[in-house]
């Protein structure tokens, strides 16, 4: 039987109509491949071009659709397990090309979208199709085609990453619970072994959700390595209680090999030897966490397969671990010291047992000076020379130099040189906190509490502390310490190609500039002299888009001088009710000619700032091109209001177009912020936030109450 839904009345010759059903969505799909004229274009997910080469009337609509010189391009997702399938496919079509992480599925042809509701099931037929013949849907819906084709990558390419064992690499944050959920499954079922540190609750999710596929890892391990006993297979490290014990007991049972470690893991992550993925999200209940860093970086792989063996090796087997607690058995050994004498003194005692390595981590910087003036540099050049033992230091500072500054000062007398086995590394001063980390041989960790940074007596400075040696809590210190380590190194690189970046890209904006205003100029003069309709509309083509691209490369020069802080303001005392009066009826000059959209300035009385005309200017202009081109033509209103309030000038912008989209309004003036349907460089925004808080103001935007617009307001200060 089939159900029908028709969004307009059934007389109309543009229409949409959902039918339900396998029979009727194959025979609507065979009338969409006859009706086509001169193209079809196909977007589906990896499941379909299974069902594109096996069903006998689909394959032969694209034979026949071909033959009559139809243009088919088809996009998917090609992956390991389709790739036969897209190859065959590529003998009836004329282009096909891969796209990651492709699940939206429709067909489109010069009149008609066809959306066939699939599920990411081989084989599967699809239950329901929607058609639409509205011109607006088939228009949009071929953009958004265009829009995906573009991006993605030829066939033949992906053919041979996949056969010559090439995959992209990348690092990516997932943030979709469905594409989450996807990659978590398909890293399982594709895996010969897993390595996963994480919370009880990262079993419970796996064991909600993907534990027949974990089974599934054991099994396929088990078979490629029948003789090798060291195998890895599945292995969980996590914090086994009492509340855990049952469920620890399915796992084991299951094949998987479990360790426990006393403190809880702060950050979980699973990893293997193509793949890496973590989370800081807290997995409770077996919830699906809200995001996910995935990665087939090696680096990435090496690192964390390195920090999992380090705390595998010290972990407790989860057999021991469940008899402990049936039996009672608890071995944990932290001590809190209360008095800061005690707490400095452990601290000495536990640098001077040491072995091998001390890690340490200052809480800032006036910590690590109170140190060294007490002599701690000494004490570790002495361990590093006399003892071979390897020093590694972190602490907040602004760079290298402030830490080599500290150095020098406060052991000037001594003549102290450092030897090569003591590391210093800077670390974000946003990491900055009153707590300080030392690791020992990765066995004993003293953590020491700053009660008052600004004394300069480590006596007086000092708080509580708490000791332990613990070995798993001291090996997720030292894990912290290893992050943070890396993660200097990396931050010192991105510095040096940020640098880099930046300089090009003002390079690259300058000499863009260059051209543009010759190129405006002579095809201004060059329309003035023309009187053939089509030459002029080409040339207005020329004047737009080199207007575009001046737009685009001052925008890029004025980013630059607002992160080199070499923004300069000129200003002036000018009345701002008439600028604005200036930016409306240029906003007016813009708009078509059929538009509907009306500008109003309420404000009646003059208001008078002292500040860059200009720059003041462009942000009142941006502000309204943004409210014109998200507020819908048909009686579309924008209203620009000032007022005075509290020693302040407000200046806000309201619109009753679209609003702002609640996914990207906690970021709205951060750059790049834009979706791919609205356009635009997403630097707009960003530059008028720099330029009022560079008068002194701020900035901030909201959705209107009644659901109609969004609203831009700044302030500046009055004049003095």
């Amino acid at each position: 039987m089939t159900t029908l839904s028709s969004t307009q009345d059934t007389s109309s010759p543009e229409r949409t109509d959902v039918l339900y059903g396998a029979d009727n969505v194959i025979n609507t799909e065979l009338q969409f491949f006859s009706s086509s004229r001169k193209r079809i274009d196909t977007c589906m997910n990896y499941t379909r071009p299974l069902l594109a080469v096996s069903i006998e009337q689909i394959r032969e609509a694209f034979t026949a659709a071909k033959s009559r010189g139809i243009k088919l391009r088809y996009l998917t997702a090609i992956t390991h397990d389709n790739i036969s399938s897209c190859k065959e496919l590529m003998s009836f079509v004329h282009d096909l090309r891969h796209l990651e992480g492709i699940e939206a599925s429709f067909m489109i042809n010069e009149s008609q979208y066809l959306a066939p509701v699939v599920v990411f099931e081989k084989e599967k037929i699809a239950s329901q199709i929607v058609c639409s013949t509205v011109r607006e849907i088939v228009e949009k819906q071929q953009r958004v085609f265009d829009d995906l084709w573009n991006k993605a990558k030829s066939a033949e390419e992906r053919f041979r990453e996949i056969e010559g064992g090439k995959v992209p690499v990348e690092t990516k944050v997932l943030e979709n619970k469905r594409q989450i959920f996807g990659y978590i499954k398909s890293i399982a079922e594709n895996a010969y072994e897993r390595s996963t540190c994480c919370s009880i609750g990262g079993m419970q999710l796996v064991y909600n959700n993907f534990f027949d596929e974990f089974k599934k890892i054991v099994e396929r391990n088990r078979s490629r390595n029948k003789d090798n006993r060291e195998s890895k297979g599945v292995r969980w490290i996590t914090h086994i209680d009492k509340d855990s014990i049952d469920l620890v007991k399915i796992f084991l049972n299951a094949g998987m090999q479990i360790r426990h470690i006393k403190s809880p893991t702060h950050m979980e992550f699973s990893v293997d030897n193509k793949n890496f993925n973590a989370t800081i999200d807290k997995v409770e209940g077996g919830e699906l966490m809200r995001s996910l860093l995935t990665s087939n970086e090696p680096a990435y792989i090496i690192h964390y397969n390195s920090v999992f063996e380090e705390i595998w090796k010290n972990g407790i087997d989860a057999k021991d671990r469940i008899i402990e607690i049936e039996e009672g058995i608890d071995q944990s050994n932290i001590e809190i010291i209360q008095n800061p004498e005690e707490s400095i003194k452990r601290s000495h005692e536990i640098i001077r047992s040491a072995k091998q390595e001390v890690l340490r981590i200052f809480s800032s910087v006036n910590a690590f000076r109170r140190q060294v003036r007490v002599g701690i540099m000494q004490q570790f050049k002495e361990m590093a020379e006399n003892h071979g033992i390897k020093v590694r230091i972190l602490l907040p500072a602004t760079d290298q130099q402030q830490i080599t500054q500290i150095v020098n000062e406060e052991t000037a007398t001594s003549g102290l040189h450092l030897p090569y086995r003591i590391g210093i590394r800077s670390i974000d001063k946003s990491t900055q906190t009153s707590i300080g980390i030392l690791v020992v041989d990765r066995s004993e960790s003293l953590i020491i509490e700053t009660k008052d940074d600004t004394k300069d007596n480590v006596y007086d400075a000092a708080g509580l502390a708490v000791y332990s040696d613990s070995k798993p809590i001291a090996l997720s210190y030292a894990s912290i310490f290893e992050s943070l380590w890396k993660q200097s190194e990396l931050y010192e690189q991105l510095k040096i190609h940020d640098k880099m970046q930046k300089e090009f890209i003002n390079v690259a904006a300058h000499e863009l500039r260059t051209p543009i205003q010759p190129i405006l100029g002579l095809a201004e003069v060059l329309q003035h002299g023309i009187k053939d309709t089509h030459q002029i509309h080409l040339t207005d083509v020329i004047i737009r888009n080199a207007k575009r691209l001046q737009r685009l490369t001052e925008d890029i020069l004025d980013v630059t001088k607002i992160e080199s802080q070499s923004l300069q303001l000129n200003k002036e005392q000018f009345n701002l009710r008439e600028m604005m009066l200036n930016a409306i009826a240029d906003s007016n000059n813009q708009l078509k000619k059929d538009s509907n959209i009306k500008l109003e300035l309420v404000s009646k009385e003059d208001v008078f700032v002292k500040a860059d005309k200009a720059r003041l200017n462009q942000v009142i202009a941006n502000l309204l091109s943004n409210a014109i081109k998200f507020t819908q033509e048909e009686g579309g209103i924008i209203t620009i209001r000032t007022e005075i309030m509290n020693s302040r000038i407000l200046v806000s912008i309201k619109d009753t177009g679209t609003g702002i989209d609640p996914e990207i309004l906690p970021r709205l003036f951060t750059k790049f912020v834009t979706k791919p349907e609205t356009g635009g460089t997403g630097l707009g925004l960003f530059i008028s936030k720099s330029i009022v808080e560079a008068h002194g103001g701020s900035i901030w935007a909201e959705n209107n109450k009644d659901g109609k617009g969004a609203s831009f307001t700044f302030s500046l200060p009055t004049m003095r």
